[in-house]
């Protein structure tokens, strides 16, 4: 099989794939609601938890985690075989399921943030990418309880240490810049709220927060 098509196949079942929205299908099915009615409108993680409480996210990271890893070990496996190297297909895999995520087809293109997916595939990709990534995450989130400004810079920290971990390799530089790119572009609100100082804290609960005094924070 030609490369070429190898990389359009990866990148199509990755994406068909990461259309696969953990929050929506969640709430739709169990819960016979529509997250994307509340809070933000953002069918990710973050939104699901602030809307509908603890109890069913476990679910929502199952499934937007195993998508992830799913689309990375097809892109590996896929690429391997032409000869275009695990690393590369597992990032073409990671970028078709996120875009899958954040412009899922069967939801009218209105999906998550992607940072979830984000997360799982920087550990497919290099353990230090992972512990980069996530220290700065868990960093900035512990100190300022933003989870979008710990998401940013995590993402930020991709592309940067991607150049170092794959010894300056300009594709997988590249590829990782894109990712990064898509969940940022996709945080710009968020990034709207935190230089106005309207962006909401994380908060720790069980039960649903109140629409209001969510709003309020």
């Amino acid at each position: 099989m030609s490369i070429y098509f190898v990389v359009g196949l990866t990148l199509l079942v990755s994406y068909l794939l990461g259309c696969f929205n953990g929050s929506v299908v969640t709430s739709h099915f169990i819960i016979r609601d529509d997250v994307r009615k509340h809070g933000s409108g953002n069918a990710g993680l973050t939104n699901f938890y602030r809307t509908y409480g603890a109890k069913y996210a476990l679910i929502v990271i199952f499934c937007d985690m195993g998508k992830t890893v799913l689309s990375c070990l097809i892109g590996g496996y896929l690429m391997l075989c032409t000869n275009g190297g695990w690393t590369l297909g597992v990032l073409l895999g990671g970028i078709g399921c996120e875009l899958g995520h954040m412009f899922p087809a069967y939801y009218g293109l209105k999906g998550g943030k992607g940072i979830l997916s984000g997360g799982v595939l920087v550990w497919m990709l290099d353990w230090r990418m992972g512990l980069i990534a996530w220290g700065l995450f868990v960093l900035l989130w512990l100190l300022t309880r933003y989870v979008s400004l710990g998401s940013i810079a995590a993402t930020a920290s991709m592309p940067v240490s991607a150049f170092f971990v794959f010894h300056h390799d300009p594709l997988l530089t590249l590829l990782s810049a894109v990712v990064a790119a898509l969940v940022i572009y996709c945080h710009r609100e968020n990034i709207h709220r935190l230089l106005h100082g309207t962006e909401h804290k994380f908060r720790w609960h069980v039960n649903p927060i109140n629409p209001d005094e969510s709003d309020s924070k």
